[in-house]
């Protein structure tokens, strides 16, 4: 039997644990910034390195932020939550424990429905502080590196732990799965969901069992994702080893396992260790926090719009396709442009061709963000609208865009001193055209034989000789007279 085929007869079982780190200015528990990109240990204080007497305070900031994570997934939230230490040991973990939440997570049972309808319940959301970050350096080792150097910068920082329940069947659900509580978050404006910064992390819980069987296999917890390129092949090598183990009459062991980008593969960890393990109890340090309803209810009425909302809002109020309208949501700000661009026309289908089509090729090539550029939303709705009128052609709009984008600036006033005025004069295209036509003596005989995609070599030589500014109505009723004459 083929490997394919084998496979085949497994179905794949898959539950999340999404760790988000929260943009509070400062630390869960302590004053220290919390920002990317410092130098090793600059964001730290005697509450990071656990220093002796020094207390934690809880950030109200955090609670805020969880709660809108957990009514953006549609989570209950918790009247009464607390904390507790988790104990375990780990060279970046200063305390050897961290402070996270047990039995009293802040958000309990959530669903998110994925495109093809599947649901996906989410167990709990809860609030816990990061660890530090192990950077290994040197030039030796099976990994190229002598030793490990210990940045605290990370430690403290305030995370929201999202664990689904093992509702996904597929690699691709779950890419699905982790894109929506990105976007959410991003939304919500409490992440920016960079994954390749660590700002938004993965744990995948694979297993695999016969099709039929109720029970589930034993599940192995793959870390070290930084990419939803990752995700995807980490799940699919992982799901291949079980099913290998199961094939040969092995069984699969319950453990963790790192993601190792370079080799494409899975390599174990360490055993996977339970609640018990960890000896939780509640944190002597921390107050229980008692969360009113008037707060709940003041959070929820300034929750922004929601990626669902958003795409079902651009289908029915501004008459987008399904599809325009989910790359405008999955891209925020190309969609927050779009609509501050509908305040000044109603062109809506080529405001959404421009910015998904000519913007964002100019912007990958540049590495830049829209809100990075000097175009405006007024700038691109005239564009638009000089576009529905066919005074700017789709040659003239890739001349200008570039110029928008750079230099800023209307097009109606960079198309005069930038010598892109449409031509539409009749008599010298037609000039131009029978200019075309008896060049290419050939090729008018094979047209008129019956080669009718030659109408397009014509087309395209009379937009060529006039630099894109005729107008290309006019320019095909023209040639159509030229060769059918």
């Amino acid at each position: 039997m083929n490997t394919v085929a084998i496979e085949s007869k497994y179905e794949v079982v898959l539950g999340l644990e999404v760790h988000v780190q929260l943009n509070t200015a400062s630390k869960l528990f302590s004053t220290a910034a919390n920002q990317f990109g410092s130098e090793p240990n600059q964001n730290t204080a005697v509450v990071c390195h656990a220093l002796p007497g020094a207390l934690p305070v809880l950030n109200a900031q955090a609670v805020e932020s969880a709660i809108r994570v957990g009514l953006g997934l549609g989570c209950e939230i918790a009247r009464y939550t607390k904390f507790d230490r988790k104990q375990y040991f780990y060279p970046d973990l200063p305390k050897a424990y961290q402070i996270s939440q047990f039995d009293f997570p802040i958000c309990g049972v959530g669903e998110i429905t994925l495109s093809n309808g599947r649901k996906v319940r989410i167990l709990r959301a809860h609030l816990e502080e990061d660890a530090g970050k192990l950077v290994h350096v040197g030039a030796a080792g099976l990994d190229g590196s002598t030793h490990s150097l210990v940045d605290f910068n990370r430690a403290g920082s305030p995370l929201v732990e999202i664990v689904s329940e093992p509702d996904m069947r597929s690699k691709e659900e779950a890419k699905e799965y982790m894109m929506m509580i990105r976007n959410i978050v991003r939304y919500l404006g409490v992440c920016d969901g960079n994954l390749e910064e660590g700002s938004m992390r993965c744990d995948a819980n694979v297993s695999v069992r016969p099709w039929g069987q109720a029970e589930y296999g034993t599940k192995a917890e793959i870390k070290n994702m930084n990419s939803f390129r990752s995700i995807e092949r980490a799940i699919e090598s992982e799901v291949k080893r079980q099913i290998a183990i199961v094939e040969s009459g092995g069984k699969v062991i319950q453990e963790s396992r790192l993601w190792n980008e370079a080799k494409g593969e899975t390599v174990s960890m360490r055993s996977k260790e339970e609640a018990h393990d960890y000896r939780y109890f509640p944190d002597p340090d921390i107050a229980p926090v008692h969360i009113e309803e008037s707060w709940i209810e003041a959070i929820r009425a300034t929750q922004p719009e929601l990626p669902h909302e958003r795409e079902a809002r651009l289908v029915k109020d501004f008459g987008l396709s399904e599809y325009d309208a989910s790359v405008l949501t999955e891209f925020k700000e190309l969609g927050d442009y779009f609509l501050s661009a509908t305040a000044f026309s109603r062109e809506y289908k080529i405001l959404s061709n421009y910015l998904q089509g000519d913007i964002t090729g100019i912007l990958k090539n540049e590495k830049k963000a829209i809100d990075e550029t000097a175009l405006t939303p007024e700038a691109l709705a005239e564009l638009a609208n000089l576009t529905a009128q066919k005074d700017v052609s789709s040659a003239i709009a890739k001349k200008l865009l570039p110029v928008m984008l750079e230099k800023g600036g209307l097009p109606s006033a960079l198309i005069e001193s930038l010598g892109l005025k449409q031509l539409d004069n009749v008599d010298e295209l037609k000039v131009i055209i029978a200019g075309i036509v008896a060049q290419n003596p050939d090729n008018v005989a094979a047209y008129k034989s019956g080669k009718d995609k030659l109408f397009g070599f014509f087309v395209g030589q009379t937009m060529k000789a006039t630099q894109g500014r005729a107008n290309p109505e006019t320019v095909n009723t023209l040639v159509k007279e030229a060769l059918d004459a």
